[in-house]
Parts: structure tokens; C-alpha cells; sequence
């Protein structure tokens, strides 16, 4: 299969028009969103959403997002919404916000890996946007990259990924968040967390404040149990290098990894000059948005330089670091070292 790669800077609304086409006739195609690149088929199309699972090699019980870009759609996509979910959409929408909800059987049920719930959201990203208000169907969009590997922020990440696999690519600009949305289960009496990101569990609690925080996002999930989000189960977001995540204080993380003295540090930008190995420098230590910018482009990078071992400094577990940790812990495949 020959790829294509349609310009937004030369030509951006036939380039739209084109991806759009494309989605409506049960292709597939790579475009950015503003959290990581998506791999886009239309969620009706049951031989579309099979291409997805494999052009990435996707296990099939590994449900995908629908992405949306009304409130009228959600209602075609979902059933039996409830108030807070709505309150969500409201505070949270247009933006990197999943919802999990029960299903109407609107999009084909491989989908949601054969669940009764159906995981949705309304990104903010224009592209993405147009692209669905020009096809006028939902989309099924996991990350655009080989499943298990580092998210893609960047058209060049998806060609060195799935070229040859897909039909087209949007060569768009590096995605603004850098990893992917934030996942939330809402029912009518309670919301759990299945997977953080940019809209953090301290502003879900403004609206949601029973939410309770699912024990996938630090732990692994046992084989054989069911999830209702992409990101739970499966080890993710990994290279091929073996990583440890290193959780300390600043001067132990330094210490401890002078003292290993092997493989490289995945480390804070203020400890960079302190470290006798190569360094990684993932953002600085007080600023959670910059490491979830940094941090897939980074892990690509230990692969490109054939990196074969790194110890990572983890970051906080609150705010926006929640979502760093959870996509590290994942990438380290659980080798945590508490200092």
C-alpha cells in the first residue's frame, strides 16, 4: 500500500477534503489531534475499524475512541447520558476529555471490543474537528503508532510507525499536549478515572467530586480482566530499551545512578549536569505541562539511538504528573525502584 501525505500548508482545505473522503469510503488515515496523532476510520464501518486493529497491531479487546464533534452526535454515539456527564461536556469540551458511557449501538460494536459502553470525545484540534464535520460521521481514532510502541506527537513519528499500512497521513504540526486524553467512566451515582492526562483528577473533582481513581493507572492489570479504556491493560508506550522508574528525591535519583553507572538517565532538566551518563532531560522538575509535551518524543528517541537501558527520574503523582507517571510506570513495564 502506497500512503499518501496530504499538506495542510499548501492546501489545506482539499487536504481535509480528501482525509474526509477517504474516512467515508472505509479508508484509514493518520491526522493530528491536540493530544497525539490518531488513526482515524469511520466508527460504522466494522472493515474500517478491522484495518485499524491491523495496521497497528492492536489486540481486539482493546477498545477504541470515538471522536465527535457535537453534542448531537454524542447522543446518536451514547444512551441513557447522565446530568454529569453533560456538566463534563460543558466544562471539558472541546478538549483532551474522554467519557465512557453506555453504548446505543450506533457505532459498530468492535469499537468497544464487544462492551456495552462506548468511550467518546470531542477534540479540539481544528483539523480533527473539520475532518468530521466534513465526513459527518463519528470516528474511531486510537494513537496512530504500532500498538505497544511510544505515542506519536508528529506526522514523522506515524510514517516511521504504519507507512505503507494506512492510506494517508495529515502532515499537521506536533501535537500540543503530547499525551493522550484523559479517560473517565461516568454513571449516574459515580466516575472513575481509568486514565489520567491534561484535565487532572483535582478538575474532575470540581464536578465530580465521588470519583474514585481505577487501580490500573499505577498497578497491571491481571490477565483475563476486561477494560473499559485503551491504556489499561496492555504494556504501552514502551521502546525497546529496559527502564527502571526511579522514584526519590532529586539528589537520591543522582546518586543512585552515578553509583549504577551504565545505560542512560531519563531525568528533570536540573539534574542533567549532575549525571555522569548520557541524560535525557524529559522537562524541568516544576513543570508537569513540559514533561507530557516532552516526554513520547523522548522515549522514541531512546529507540532511534538504540538506547538498551535508562533508569527515569518519576515525576509527582498529582496534576498533570499523574498522567507522565501512569504513561512511565507502563513504559518501565512496572520495574519500580522506591529510593
Amino acid at each position: 500500500m502506497i500512503t499518501e501525505k496530504l499538506y495542510l500548508d499548501t492546501d489545506r482545505e482539499e487536504s481535509v477534503k480528501k482525509t474526509a473522503e477517504i474516512l467515508k469510503n472505509g479508508g484509514i488515515v493518520a491526522l493530528p489531534t491536540e493530544t497525539v496523532y490518531g488513526l482515524a476510520a469511520s466508527a460504522l464501518d466494522k472493515n474500517a475499524i478491522k484495518k485499524v486493529f491491523e495496521a497497528k497491531g492492536r489486540p481486539q479487546d482493546n477498545p477504541l475512541i470515538v471522536h465527535i464533534n457535537s453534542i448531537e452526535m454524542l447522543k446518536k454515539v451514547a444512551k441513557d447520558i447522565p446530568k454529569r456527564a453533560f456538566l463534563c461536556a460543558e466544562k471539558f469540551w472541546p478538549g483532551p476529555f474522554t467519557m465512557v458511557l453506555k453504548s446505543s449501538g450506533y457505532v459498530c460494536s468492535a469499537v468497544s471490543a464487544g462492551l456495552d459502553t462506548v468511550a467518546v470525545r470531542m477534540p479540539k484540534d481544528p483539523v480533527m474537528s473539520d475532518v468530521i464535520a466534513r465526513a459527518e460521521i463519528p470516528l474511531a481514532a486510537p494513537s496512530a503508532n504500532v500498538s505497544g510502541s511510544p505515542s506519536p506527537v508528529s506526522a514523522e513519528h506515524v510514517i516511521n510507525d504504519l507507512y505503507g499500512k494506512i492510506d494517508a497521513v495529515v502532515m499537521g504540526d506536533r501535537c500540543s499536549v503530547g499525551v493522550e486524553s484523559t479517560v473517565v467512566l461516568i454513571e449516574k451515582d459515580s466516575a472513575k478515572l481509568l486514565r489520567p492526562g491534561a484535565v487532572t483528577l483535582e478538575m474532575l473533582k470540581e464536578i465530580l467530586p465521588d470519583i474514585t481513581v481505577d487501580k490500573a493507572i499505577l498497578e497491571e492489570y491481571k490477565d483475563g480482566e476486561k477494560v473499559a479504556s485503551p491504556g489499561m491493560k496492555y504494556k504501552h508506550y514502551s521502546p525497546s530499551a529496559e527502564l527502571y522508574l526511579i522514584e526519590g528525591e532529586s539528589k537520591d535519583f543522582v546518586s543512585y545512578v552515578n553509583k549504577m553507572n551504565d545505560g542512560c538517565a531519563l531525568c528533570f532538566t536540573e539534574e542533567e549536569e549532575l549525571i555522569k551518563v548520557k541524560t535525557y532531560p524529559y522537562g524541568s522538575i516544576n513543570d508537569q505541562k513540559g514533561m507530557a509535551y516532552e516526554i513520547f518524543e523522548i522515549l522514541r528517541r531512546l529507540d532511534k539511538e538504540k538506547i538498551r537501558k535508562g533508569y527515569v527520574h518519576a515525576p509527582s503523582k498529582d496534576g498533570v504528573g499523574l498522567a507522565v507517571y501512569n504513561r512511565l510506570v507502563r513504559a518501565c513495564a512496572h520495574r519500580v525502584i522506591k529510593l
